[in-house]
């Protein structure tokens, strides 16, 4: 209940997933029929970087900072166009004021037919997230904790959808509680894309992380990891990491393109690394 985003809203974290997820909206709107984006922790939607929380990290500079003022690829910026087109229509006169959190990202990439169900608990970004959408039909924001979110709202009612589970991994076992979350998830809803964000620190237990997951038995299961640095000199955030369960075909060998360029990008040492790699799969 403490966790609060705005202190690393646009950091390189935020930049691979919603990279990502943009993808998937993208690819899921290859059909005409209608989806629904479940966000199982919105945050509160909107992020002003020139806040005092923002600004005291200044996490956002070593992410969406170094991106903006980048000179892409062409391979790459057609990858990141989703993304980065949004951002910029926040900050119509340059530079990077406002940056959008995983439910303002997607909402701003819908279709007319296109529905999201923003859950959030903590009571002060609930009320921030609901006036953000407030008499916004495409939108439903509950106060809620996320994890509830995967039963009580799984399947939706559209029968297409995306799962976006993005917790704070404030307390211990949340690995493992990510894992048991998304196995009964999967059960209700086998048909869904599932997008699961997991933090990258000294001692994480990742391996045992991805072992967990592969015992599911699930058929594909793609795995994108991003660090910046090495954890050696520090306990905090130097990595993070994407399941993604029912991926877009194309999704891996953008990836293999995306990646590289993104670990050169925002680096803060020469342990930075990159990798993408099937967890179950099309190995």
């Amino acid at each position: 209940m403490n966790y609060r985003h705005i202190y690393h809203a646009g950091n390189f974290a935020d930049v691979l997933k919603h990279a990502v997820l943009a993808r998937l909206i993208r690819y899921a709107q290859q059909k005409d029929a209608a989806f629904r984006l479940l966000d199982t922790h919105a945050g509160i939607g909107l992020y002003d970087l020139s806040s005092e929380e923002a600004q005291k990290t200044g996490e956002w500079q070593g992410g969406i900072g170094k991106l903006m003022d980048a000179e892409l690829p062409t391979a790459v910026g057609s990858i990141l166009e989703p993304y980065l087109t949004a951002v910029r229509e926040l900050n119509p006169e340059g530079g990077i004021t406002y940056y959008p959190g995983s439910p303002k990202l997607a909402r701003m990439l819908f279709r007319p037919q296109d529905r999201l169900s923003a859950m959030e608990l903590h009571p002060d970004d609930f009320a921030a997230l609901r006036r953000q959408f407030e008499s916004d039909f495409q939108v439903r924001v509950t106060e809620l904790d996320g994890w509830l979110s995967l039963g009580a709202h799984l399947p939706p009612k559209e029968k297409r959808g995306i799962v976006l589970v993005d917790p704070p991994f404030e307390l211990e076992g949340e690995y493992e509680r990510l894992a048991d979350g998304f196995a009964k998830a999967y059960r209700r809803f086998s048909t869904g894309v599932y997008c699961l964000w997991y933090p990258i620190k000294k001692g994480a237990p990742i391996a045992a992380f991805h072992e967990t997951l592969k015992g599911l038995d699930i058929k594909k299961m793609l795995c994108a990891e991003l660090s910046v640095k090495s954890d050696r000199n520090t306990t905090g955030l130097t990595g993070s990491g994407l399941i993604i369960v029912n991926p877009p075909y194309t999704l891996k060998d953008e990836l293999h393109t995306l990646l590289p360029f993104l670990k050169d990008l925002l680096a803060e040492d020469r342990y930075a690394s990159q990798r993408a790699f099937w967890l179950r799969g099309e190995n």
